[in-house]
């Protein structure tokens, strides 16, 4: 599988963009003229910087308005195009993409065009040179693949092809089905973008909101299946424009393109098992089954201040590890650790951020199949030092800076707490509140990060992704967004701050970065765990009398339930699945939050319509800033 970017795609000079697109592993890069254009430096400077950085030059583009148009504006278009050609020769590329007319002059009609691109074509074979039609998605006369293929093959001439892009034929929701029909030899480079599905103006929502394939909604797998099955075997490319892109990490969204061509590659070969495909041979999206632990790092005072929350939750400390400063805390089927130890990752990640989540230990099915994938898809690999018999947890570097552990059930590492960890004998807490397992993980981040926290999690581990939703904060937005599996037994919610003034904002910008925010605890009864909580001196975070006369109305509650919401702090939410409860610890340090709920009947949400009453109840108990935690 050859792998090429367009210099449009990511920011930064031209010699920024090349060190990105060389690092994340592409093969190859189409220069954008406008790139070039702001480039102080020959043609031949460019083609000498791209080759240094081990890259090709796959594509010069774009030509516009070629063909069709009369005299004089014909002739102007040849002359230009052999201008065009000149460059590319001092560039070293041999193609050239010529996009669909937009021009009100151009006249239309497919022999006509035909007959251009025979000539063009001629020109461009004196100089070895190979010319692409692309047909725009709002092209004045050709803005379906179908109509640019019927003029290339008119135009027959070894020298001419077609140009196929995902996004200008799944746009417009053109059959892809046709594509298998093209010959691949004359496809001579596939464009690969991805997009929300947003009803707007073809050409604004081109410009402005393309995405990596599968961070969209588009079904580019669909579109590449076809491609595959004509046996075309050249350059996948990414153009993508997207202002957020445009903005961002040079780096980072050139990691992110190459992980999706690996995963889209990836899933064409599953899916089309009788095709040839050069693509690697990885295994398949891991199969997760819950999540095994959560680690903390902290220093020894914000410690006990975290096993006193941990107490007053129900959990119990049960284990203390055999050679380094961490306690294991442990109720039901929930892991939590914090993490002391001064020569350990988890005390960098302590002197970056303060006491934060700085692990997260999935349960997996295979543990070393999770890494060889992972790292295939460019995730970083972690390692840190392990003691006489202890065991090596696989393990990557997740995005945020955190690090991501493997367990799995099949091998030594199912028996990692009774290997490392030696029993205490703490009492046990004042009463037990029910908490059975992780119900949700929530993750925050800066908005502009979401798509690649998402592509990571999608593309390694067997999960989909929900509808992006709102959640309103006070303050502002906060994009929300759910990745899970089948049985629900990973559930991450991902929430993207747009300012710093919402409770997420406030969280990264304290906590220098995005991090995990939230743990929502399941319980099987919520009253009583509410009840065991009183108990255990648990004091609940405070919501306003005025949501419970709203709720109570909003979905005709039996007034003695609406009584109990009130009396415990409880919020509620409903949809066509079943019930939502929910309980709130008052924010803990700089806003993480520790949540309870119970779901009744197969509930799907997350109670995101209660989020702008809890948020609000979570800031007027957040700590004015410089107080200390007690």
């Amino acid at each position: 599988m050859k792998t090429s970017i367009a210099t449009v795609s990511i920011s930064g000079d031209l010699g920024e963009k090349l060190a990105a697109i060389a690092a994340a592993g592409f093969d190859g890069i189409e220069i954008f003229e406008n790139d070039f254009l702001a480039f102080d430096g020959s043609p031949r400077d460019v083609g000498s910087m791209v080759r240094d950085a081990g890259l090709e030059i796959t594509l010069f583009q774009p030509f516009r308005d070629f063909e069709g148009l009369p005299e004089p504006q014909r002739g102007r278009a040849f002359d230009r195009a052999e201008r065009k050609f000149d460059v590319m020769q001092e560039l070293g590329t041999d193609l050239m993409l010529v996009c669909s007319s937009v021009s009100p002059v151009s006249l239309g009609g497919i022999d006509r065009a035909a007959a251009d691109f025979f000539e063009l074509g001629e020109r461009a074979a004196k100089r070895g040179l190979r010319v692409g039609y692309e047909a725009l998605a709002w092209g004045r006369h050709v803005h379906d693949h179908r109509d640019a293929w019927e003029i290339v093959r008119r135009a027959n001439h070894p020298n001419i092809g077609i140009i196929l892009d995902s996004f200008h034929t799944l746009a417009r929701k053109i059959d892809v089905g046709s594509i298998r029909s093209i010959p691949k030899d004359k496809i001579f480079i596939v464009q690969l973008a991805d997009a929300p599905a947003i009803d707007m103006d073809l050409l604004y929502w081109s410009r402005h909101f393309r995405n990596m394939p599968g961070e969209g909604d588009l079904p580019v797998k669909d579109f590449m299946r076809a491609v595959a099955a004509t046996g075309y075997d050249g350059y996948l490319s990414l153009e993508i424009f997207n202002d957020q892109f445009r903005g961002g990490s040079a780096k980072s969204i050139s990691v992110d393109g190459h992980r999706s061509l690996v995963y889209l590659m990836d899933q064409v070969r599953r899916e089309e098992p009788d095709i040839a495909l050069a693509t690697p041979d990885i295994p398949d999206r891991v199969g997760v089954h819950g999540v095994e632990f959560i680690e903390f790092a902290a220093d020894e005072t914000d410690a006990a201040s975290l096993a006193t929350m941990f107490g007053a939750l129900g959990f119990r400390k049960e284990g203390r590890h055999v050679s380094k400063n961490v306690t294991l805390y442990r109720q039901g089927g929930i892991n939590l650790v914090i993490n002391t130890e001064r020569e350990s990752f988890a005390h960098s990640s302590f002197t970056v951020h303060g006491t934060s989540v700085c692990a997260i230990g999935l349960g997996v099915e295979d543990a070393q199949a999770a890494v060889l994938r992972a790292r295939a898809l460019g995730a970083e690999p972690f390692e840190q030092a392990v003691g006489p018999g202890e065991l090596t947890l696989p393990a990557i570097r997740g995005v945020g800076g955190s690090v991501v552990h493997f367990v799995d059930r099949t091998s030594e590492l199912a028996r990692v707490w009774e290997v490392e960890f030696v029993p205490t004998d703490a009492p046990a807490p004042a009463r037990p509140v029910g908490l059975r397992q992780i119900d949700h993980v929530g993750q925050t981040m800066d908005h502009d990060e979401m798509l690649t926290w998402l592509l990571f999690y999608t593309s390694i581990f067997r999960t989909r992704k929900t509808p992006m939703v709102d959640v309103i904060d006070p303050a502002g937005i906060v994009r929300s967004q759910v990745i899970e599996n089948d049985d629900g037994s990973l559930r991450l919610t991902l929430n993207g701050a747009e300012n710093r003034r919402t409770l997420a904002g406030h969280f990264i910008a304290e906590s220098f970065g995005s991090s995990t925010q939230h743990l929502a605890f399941a319980t099987d009864d919520i009253f009583a765990t509410a009840a065991a909580l009183k108990a255990n001196g648990f004091a609940t975070l405070a919501i306003s009398p005025n949501y419970y006369d709203d709720v109570e109305a909003r979905f005709g509650l039996e007034p003695e339930l609406a009584d109990r919401l009130r009396e415990e702090n409880m919020l509620y939410d409903r949809d066509e699945h079943g019930e939502y409860f929910q309980l709130y610890a008052p924010t803990w340090g700089e806003g993480f939050i520790f949540e309870i709920v119970e779901r009744r009947g197969g509930y799907k949400g997350y109670g995101a319509a209660n989020a702008p009453f809890r948020i609000a109840a979570q800031k007027r108990h957040m700590r004015p800033r410089g107080m200390p935690r007690v």
